[in-house]
């Protein structure tokens, strides 16, 4: 499956590497592989591939992660697949019909 992309430098994601115990709970939950292990901690592999579904933040038992699930442009690829119309992250609020 190609890599998903929504928009550049937008995700709310945040790691708090010092707080990360390296269990790797995120990188299984993460749908995009957007987390990866490396040296004993997480590091962020592909930020904008991050779809802001918020899986690595309740998945951290340590809460080094954290992300405000929903607020992305993810919600508006995943209400346009539904159908519905509304909620967008487009500049000005004003979606594609």
């Amino acid at each position: 499956m190609p890599a998903l992309r929504y928009l550049e430098n937008v995700t709310t994601l945040q790691l708090d590497v010092q707080r990360c115990i390296g269990c790797g709970r995120c990188t299984e939950v993460c749908p995009h592989e957007v987390l990866a292990v490396r040296d004993r901690k997480v590091h962020i592999r592909d930020r904008d591939a991050c779809m802001e579904c918020g899986a690595c933040a309740r998945n951290c038992p340590v809460e080094a992660i954290a992300v405000q699930a929903g607020v992305g442009c993810a919600v508006a690829v995943l209400n346009a697949a539904m159908g519905k119309r509304g909620a967008c992250c487009c500049a000005g609020g004003q979606c594609d019909p």
